[in-house]
């Protein structure tokens, strides 16, 4: 069966279900200082695109695009189901969600990460992600990882 993304509502059970997956694994690797989680309303806002991939009902990935409303997004809330690891969800999310920024004619998407996630980061760079300092709200820490990906 075929894996679609799209946007949809955040607020369904199987995103609910893999949003309390994410946040234990952050918490299995960070202290709670250091996890930058949005919640479900953030996720809602009207500034945010939300992004599912699924198989059929199954719910594999998802992953937000939040407009900081300067021109630029941050991606929040990227994560795929551990059972659905190996189907290259995050490149695709990643593509899906870039795309989103361009339609928005963002010129830079920034994002988060932590220094125990060599996937992530990976991934990220290679979708063209360069580390930078921290941006926005955000504090240094020495767990976090700044990226950002400038658009042409």
């Amino acid at each position: 069966m075929t894996v679609t993304i799209a946007l949809e509502p955040p607020r369904q059970p199987g995103v609910l279900r893999l949003l309390e997956l994410s946040d234990a694994y952050a918490a299995s690797l960070y202290p709670a200082e250091s996890n930058h989680m949005v919640d479900i309303s953030t996720l809602e806002g009207a500034d945010t695109s939300f992004f599912v991939a699924r198989r059929g009902n199954d719910i594999l990935g998802c992953g937000a695009l939040v407009e900081s409303g300067d021109g630029t997004a941050e991606i929040k809330r990227m994560f795929v189901d551990q059972e659905a690891r190996g189907l290259k969800l995050g490149k695709r999310l990643m593509e899906v969600i870039v795309n989103r920024a361009r339609e928005l004619n963002l010129f830079a998407i920034r994002l988060e990460t932590g220094i125990h996630q060599p996937q992530a980061i990976g991934l990220y760079k290679a979708n063209g992600f360069v580390e930078i300092e921290a941006f926005g709200s955000y504090s240094p820490d020495p767990l976090s990882i700044f990226m950002e990906m400038r658009l042409s």
